[in-house]
């Protein structure tokens, strides 16, 4: 699951095109598949979303939940894909965006009833 916040009114008008930014590099560096789209948008009001200094009203940050398993080289390659990525299509400058990795281990991913290291049936590799 990918959480992305920012402040609303920047964040509302980019949020369709940012998403099929971020899905599309999750498709070439971690190959998955089209239909697992898992993202949430949080709009925030420009007072409750404090940011540092040297950033601009777009800055954006982009939390990236999934399995444990990529190596760190995968891992790097899909955040510079982002970083590019975003630059490229929206405009985005790498310095407004922030992106963090949150891994967790397979047991502690529940989803259709069973745990992530139950599941047999992936349409996608974990250990990339």
């Amino acid at each position: 699951m990918i959480v992305v916040y920012g402040i609303k009114e920047r964040l509302n008008r980019i949020k369709s095109q940012l998403s099929d930014v971020i899905h599309g590099c999750m498709q070439s560096v971690l190959g998955m598949p089209e239909d697992k789209r898992a993202h949430r948008f949080v709009p925030l009001e420009r007072d409750d979303f404090y940011y540092p200094g040297g950033r601009s009203d777009a800055y954006t940050v982009i939390e990236i939940n999934m399995m444990a398993g990529r190596k760190p080289e995968t891992k790097k390659a899909l955040i510079k894909a982002i970083f590019r990525e975003l630059e490229s299509q929206l405009g985005l400058p790498p310095v407004d965006v922030e992106i963090t990795l949150k891994e967790q281990q397979p047991y502690q991913w529940g989803f259709r009833g069973m745990t992530g290291d139950e599941a047999k049936d992936l349409k996608y590799k974990v250990n990339v």
